[in-house]
């Protein structure tokens, strides 16, 4: 074949090439520990030194990825597209992000020393792709100058593997070395077949074909230690000094912390944005059952090409930005704030009471409730804050009545409203409550219920019992003692109205979105046997057990 005939179909093949003058494939670059990393690099049309935008995958660098950022090689930027180390073309043995701090301030060096780079560099893209800017960007590397993070989360062990109350983020880590790291030949079963499979320390063979260190590794640290803290990007936010533009989602399973670290670094003075829609993993204004529309759609290059254009180029149209910009359902409009959480918003209390009432007023007399949680027969996840593969489950808003009919799920409510209740902020919930077991799970979610009786969930939680102080310092509970727990059910945006009933569940189980507890007080990763258990939840004058939501009433 000619070269101008292999020309030809190179350019037929890649259509980017009308945007892109100059484009290099495969280039590799030098690690400090004599790994090469492989990256597609593309030039715009004229000769010079440009601002550079990189992008670190571990999903292949080709050319639809590359196709999705053309639109900044049209605005005068070089893309440099690189697979992580053990991914793709690039050489290494994939370790989590366990090596991306490193490999992207040596990348970040290697653009700022090519003669097409003015050394002014910014980072792009969601999920892993976010996660490898943050780590990039705690390097405090002076080339990096501004990032734009997407549903990435910020720490290790409560965004990628625990909850907040200690419980393994099951469905999320199986799914992903299923979809990513199988091993050659081999075939994996169906997700609703390898989630179950027990014990959980051998999950990895069943849904991936082969032994995965890092999965063993967090298995080994289920309480939240050294191992986790160490590679913490959250407790490393104090050495960021790109500016950021971050993207969350309220149905987003890492929004919690998407927020949490825009709240520290505005504490520490940075300048730093979001933005959060009521997403699901994918940035779409169809989440699940509902459609918001138009108002929910926003363009985000375009967005993060004014933030390139401040930071990287000196234009100040970034400034327009607010600070804050968060969308309230409900009322299917956007909102903006200078501050997270926000301080003029008070917290109401709602009581639980007999009946299944929930109510302002304290309970007097009141007779427990209880259920029996049977980690054989587990209450199913149905929609919610999840990821990634939406073929796999339902990610988002969904009707919840199928799980409230459940006997092992207790459901509290209150009367229609009279008036639209706005809430804006972390969602708590105190519940006083004993069990037969010597470890158990008890979960809280947060429903609108429509007039039509729909129930739609708006976020989650869920604590492991022996976790109840601290994920730091795990304590085995004592059968039939009453505890008081704090449930943590994350953050939302949400106007219940007129006519709706504000409603919350507690169970034992939210699967295969987080992974059973057996009940028997042992290593849950390690533990085959399932055991029943007698949950309690008590609600009365002494025992107040309570949903915390920060509300205004009325239009906020």
């Amino acid at each position: 074949m000619s070269r101008k005939r292999l020309l030809t179909l190179i350019l037929l093949a890649f259509p980017f090439w009308g945007w892109a003058q100059v484009a290099r494939y495969d280039v590799r670059i030098l690690m400090r520990d004599g790994v090469h990393l492989a990256a597609n690099i593309f030039l715009p049309a004229e000769k010079g030194r440009f601002p550079v935008i990189l992008v670190r995958t571990p999903y292949g660098k080709g050319s639809s990825l590359a196709a999705t950022y053309r639109i900044f090689v049209e605005n005068g930027y070089a893309v440099v597209v690189q697979d992580v180390r053990g991914r793709g073309s690039s050489e290494g043995v994939y370790h989590s992000v366990e090596q991306e701090s490193a490999d992207g301030e040596d990348t970040l060096e290697w653009i700022a020393a090519q003669p097409w780079s003015n050394g002014r560099i910014g980072m792009v893209g969601g999920s892993y792709l976010g996660i490898t800017q943050w780590r990039a960007a705690i390097t405090g590397n002076p080339h990096l100058l501004a990032i734009s993070p997407a549903v990435s989360g910020c720490d290790e062990y409560e965004d990628r593997y625990y909850s907040r109350g200690g419980a393994f983020r099951l469905g999320h880590r199986l799914m992903w070395l299923a979809d990513n790291l199988r091993a050659p030949g081999f075939k994996a079963p169906p997700f609703t077949e390898y989630v179950k499979h027990l014990p959980l320390r051998t999950a990895d063979l069943a849904a991936a074909g082969r032994r995965i260190d890092f999965f063993q590794a967090a298995l080994d640290h289920p309480a939240y230690d050294s191992y986790w803290k160490t590679q913490s990007t959250r407790q490393q936010l104090h050495r960021v000094r790109a500016a950021v533009l971050s993207f969350g989602g309220w149905y987003d399973p890492f929004v919690a912390n998407d927020l949490e670290a825009f709240r520290r670094l505005r504490d520490l003075g940075r300048p730093v944005k979001i933005i959060v829609g009521p997403w699901t993993h994918d940035l779409s204004p169809r989440s699940g059952i509902i459609d918001f529309g138009p108002e929910a759609a926003v363009d985000v290059r375009r967005l993060q090409l004014k933030w390139f254009e401040q930071w990287l180029k000196g234009n100040r149209l970034a400034q327009q930005l607010p600070t804050a910009r968060v969308f309230m359902m409900g009322a299917n409009r956007w909102q903006e704030l200078d501050t997270w959480p926000v301080p003029e918003w008070q917290k109401q209390v709602f009581y639980l009471a007999s009946g299944g009432r929930l109510s302002k007023d304290p309970p007097g007399r009141s007779k427990p409730d209880s259920f029996v949680y049977d980690p054989a027969n587990p209450a199913p996840t149905v929609g919610g804050q999840l990821c990634c593969n939406p073929m796999v489950w339902q990610w988002g808003p969904a009707d919840q009545r199928v799980v409230e009919a459940r006997k092992d799920v207790l459901v509290y409510s209150t009367e229609p409203l009279d008036r639209e209740i706005s809430v804006l902020g972390p969602v708590e919930v105190e519940l006083y409550v004993s069990t037969s077991a010597p470890d158990t799970d008890f979960t809280a979610k947060l429903v609108d219920v429509y007039p039509d009786g729909r129930a739609i969930n708006l976020t989650d939680g869920i604590l492991r019992l022996r976790y109840r102080n601290s994920v730091e310092h795990p304590i085995e509970a004592r059968p039939g003692t009453v505890y008081k727990i704090q449930i943590e059910a994350g953050p939302t945006a949400n106007m219940f109205r007129r006519g709706h009933r504000i409603r919350l569940e507690i169970s034992s189980s939210n699967f295969p979105r987080f992974d059973r507890n057996p009940n028997t007080g042992r290593a849950v990763a390690d533990e085959k046997r399932l055991r029943k258990a007698r949950q309690t939840v008590y609600h009365d004058s002494n025992h107040r057990s309570q949903l915390v939501l920060p509300v205004a009433e009325g239009k906020p």
